[in-house]
């Protein structure tokens, strides 16, 4: 899985070297229920952010000569240019998922997305309750019950834990795929990484529990991450 777009860089989804035999998921990064300055909350109506080059027509045009590529839009991550991007409490939280899902529908639609990927990264309060899960497993659920999507992602790091394993535990039923962001976690030896491994595949299910990487970035780097693969593999993870 690859997150693309976010950066305003222009970017295209041929960029990417593709192996037919492994499958691959370009997250389009991101979705947002805001206007384009990130201030004004559009309460679940959700529009597109990534970078103007990937287009629906070239979202068809990789799926086409790539069978096993599938794409998601991934929903609100970290920031929208200078404007952080949180988690907030609909006070209707039955029309924010109408409204999520008739805006996230249209665009399934028009970009040929397979799926959406949950990517709130601020909360309003550390450690409070909030009904963050139920919003978005019902959403995941009425997606798939609809056959609007086929795929769902979420991508909880470790201050934002709670919240995601609440829903997980909820929702695990429809969530696909946990892309952890295990690079926040700032681990930098294979040893390392296989303990942290095994904490997160605690907190969600393992077999759902994606190893992540950061390239040139935090955590764990090079062939280092590629010896922390086989540790994982020689303990049946």
């Amino acid at each position: 899985m690859e997150y693309i777009g976010a950066t305003g860089i222009p970017i295209t989804l041929s960029s990417m070297p593709i192996e037919d035999e492994i499958d691959f998921h370009f997250l389009l990064s991101f979705a947002i229920d805001s206007d384009s300055s990130g201030n004004m909350i559009q309460n679940g109506k959700f529009s597109p952010y990534w970078a103007n080059t990937l287009t629906p027509n070239s979202v068809q045009a990789i799926k086409s000569h790539h069978p096993n590529v599938k794409v998601l839009a991934s929903l609100a991550g970290w920031s929208l240019r200078q404007k952080v991007i949180s988690w907030y409490e609909p006070i209707n939280p039955n029309l924010w998922i109408s409204n999520a899902f008739t805006s996230l529908k249209s665009l399934a639609n028009v970009y040929h997305l397979d799926g959406i990927d949950i990517d709130y990264e601020n909360f309003p309060k550390r450690n409070s309750t909030t009904n963050f899960a139920y919003c978005i497993g019902e959403l995941i659920t009425l997606l798939k019950n609809q056959s609007v999507i086929s795929i769902a992602t979420i991508a909880p790091y470790h201050l934002t834990a709670k919240p995601y394993i609440e829903l997980f535990n909820g929702y695990k039923n429809v969530i696909d795929y946990v892309n952890h962001q295990f690079y926040t976690d700032k681990v930098n030896t294979p040893e390392k990484f296989l303990e942290d491994f095994k904490l997160r595949a605690m907190q969600f299910d393992n077999t759902k529990l994606l190893p992540s990487y950061e390239v040139n970035g935090r955590g764990i780097q090079g062939d280092a991450f590629f010896e922390g693969l086989l540790l994982l593999e020689e303990n049946g993870i």
